[in-house]
């Protein structure tokens, strides 16, 4: 796994995707809509990534608490960016980093940061993108991420700058 580097996006195999769809069934747990939702993106899979979304974002509201709601909220802007649907992607992300930093859940404002960087750099403003990386990297180093998530910072950061 990886990035590729011209897109900013996973690199993945797709048939250990599908392997992993198949394990994973018809389990309806919140954590399995969300697995279901990033397999199917990843899998080019859109429509039925964001029906899977929608679905975790419906269990969310339904059986927990905001803080439940941030991750399928952000699964589903990343479909809206796959998708093209960048407007969207961006409403949802921009509402999710407010969220996230009125509440001080640093690292999902990290995270939400990281992807809005992402719709920038597909819309080509990389200057916009290169910001929203250098803070998602430091609140991440600011607030313990895991090092895959300082590393993928760094990758976006490196890439957004040859861009420019």
């Amino acid at each position: 796994m990886g990035y590729d580097p011209a897109t900013l996006r996973e690199k993945v195999d797709l048939k250990a995707v599908g392997q992993r769809l198949d394990e994973l069934g018809e389990m309806r747990s919140l954590e399995a809509l969300c697995e279901k939702t990033w397999l199917l993106k990843v899998a080019g899979s859109l429509d039925d990534a964001l029906d899977m979304a929608n679905a975790a974002v419906r269990l969310a509201r339904f059986t927990g608490n905001r803080r439940d709601l941030m991750r399928p909220r952000m699964l589903r802007a990343q479909v809206m960016q796959f998708r093209g649907e960048f407007d969207a992607a961006l409403h949802e992300l921009n509402s999710l980093i407010e969220e996230a930093h009125t509440h001080e859940w640093h690292l999902y404002e990290a995270f939400a940061l990281q992807h809005r960087g992402k719709v920038r750099f597909d819309q080509k403003e990389y200057a916009a993108a290169l910001d929203d990386f250098q803070r998602a990297l430091e609140i991440r180093r600011a607030h313990g991420a895991k090092e895959d998530q300082v590393e993928s910072s760094l990758v976006a950061i490196a890439v957004a700058e040859s861009f420019l």
